[in-house]
């Protein structure tokens, strides 16, 4: 009883249910496209383009942007379309292109923050970004509808464009013989997969977006096999687990990003735990 007046208590509060509302949406995207990385082999792409996003977020701090969207978003999604264009490129292999970015932006994100620093807490900046410790429960109501709009974008592309990116995911070369336009629906993915690492970084951080992206992807593939099966359930786990990891930050104080991740951490040892003994058997 002590813990529902306790939470009764803090959802008064408006930066609770903004955290809330920004955590739930953010997971649902990001679980949709999580399922297609994993299974495409593209994991990586979201720790590069995380990267990426942090060292456009250093830029904006240090031109003094006060909405660091408008360059952040442009950034990572030029980003997401040469690492693309990089992985299909034979000298430059993209796994190298990805961990060539990444360490790129990040050095130069971290070198400019030190260097043009206005912020008496380098440190602590530093670290939120890094991890998300704080910034997903200072958003604005500004920031809460921009990101809703954005995630039902996002949605709404999956849902419509869902059978050429399911031919695209599990076969790139029938789905060229067919006639259909995989370049096209492969830069979509990346534009997507884009506009959900800025989103996640006021959740997560940058360094833990991955995290988001592929657990509960990797959860699901445990108990279902079908594209269908996997991604339905990759998403009600992940608005769970971060509904889960929010909550439990607030009523313990402890860091939302790390909080939410070592849920999804739990949520993957059960699956795994419910496959081997289901046999991983299709639902």
């Amino acid at each position: 009883m002590m813990l529902v007046d306790k939470l009764s208590l803090y959802f008064q509060y408006p930066f609770v249910r903004y955290a809330l509302v920004v955590g739930v949406l953010i997971s649902l995207c990001s679980s949709l496209l999580g399922v297609t990385l994993v299974l495409k082999r593209f994991s990586f792409i979201g720790d590069g383009l995380s990267h990426v996003a942090f060292g456009a977020m250093s830029v904006a701090a240090v031109l003094g942007l006060t909405n660091d969207m408008v360059l952040v978003l442009p950034v990572t999604v030029i980003s997401a379309i040469l690492l693309l264009a990089a992985g299909q490129n034979a000298k430059i292999k993209g796994d190298a292109s990805v961990a060539m970015i990444s360490v790129g932006s990040l050095a130069i994100g971290y070198l400019l923050m030190n260097l043009f620093s206005t912020s008496s807490n380098l440190s602590g900046d530093v670290c939120s970004t890094l991890f998300g410790s704080t910034s997903i429960l200072t958003l604005s109501k500004t920031e809460v509808i921009l990101c809703t709009v954005l995630s039902v974008v996002v949605v709404a592309a999956f849902v419509f464009f869902y059978n050429k990116i399911f031919c695209v995911t599990f076969d790139e070369s029938f789905a060229r013989a067919t006639g259909t336009k995989a370049g096209i629906y492969n830069l979509l993915i990346a534009v997507i997969i884009a506009v959900i690492i800025v989103l996640a970084m006021n959740l997560v951080g940058s360094l833990l977006i991955s995290a988001l992206v592929i657990f509960p992807a990797l959860s699901a593939m445990r108990v279902f096999r079908s594209f269908r099966s996997v991604t339905i359930c990759s998403a009600v786990l992940s608005v769970f687990c971060s509904s889960l990891g929010i909550l439990i930050s607030v009523l313990a104080g402890t860091p939302v990003g790390s909080t939410i991740v070592a849920v999804d951490i739990v949520a993957f040892a059960l699956f795994s735990l419910i496959g081997f003994v289901s046999g991983g058997k299709s639902k």
